[in-house]
């Protein structure tokens, strides 16, 4: 069994700064590429960036030079640092991993519960 458990979520000026981390534990052979997705109230899930087991990372166009995803392969952990947050990066944060585990022994997308993220004043 894989589970992924995010943390540091909350609530933030605009402007302000968060930084949510998120760990894989459990039967895992290998975590290849990490990454984070949002959903906003009545949208649908967005990709934010994405981290390959290489650090190299790709992000969408609306947070490109204000988040900064980073990883820890030998922690299965992957970051997402967010600066210049705005009220339009309020959602639900969830965290995705590609993983090879040693139960099944082929690559499947996990899930974390997801964290929330508020920007208001």
């Amino acid at each position: 069994q894989v589970q992924l458990v995010e943390s540091g979520g909350g609530l933030v000026q605009p402007g302000g700064s968060l930084r949510l981390s998120c760990a894989a534990s459990g039967s895992i052979f290998s975590c290849n590429a990490m990454g984070w997705y949002r959903q906003a109230p009545g949208k649908e899930r967005e990709l934010v960036g994405v981290i390959t087991r290489g650090s190299i990372t790709n992000y969408a166009d609306s947070v490109k030079g204000r988040f900064t995803i980073s990883r820890d392969n030998a922690k299965n952990a992957v970051f997402l640092q967010m600066n210049s947050l705005k009220p339009e990066d309020t959602a639900v944060y969830y965290c995705n991993a590609n993983i090879i585990s040693t139960l099944n022994w082929r690559p499947l997308d996990y899930w974390g519960q997801g964290t929330q993220v508020t920007v208001s004043s």
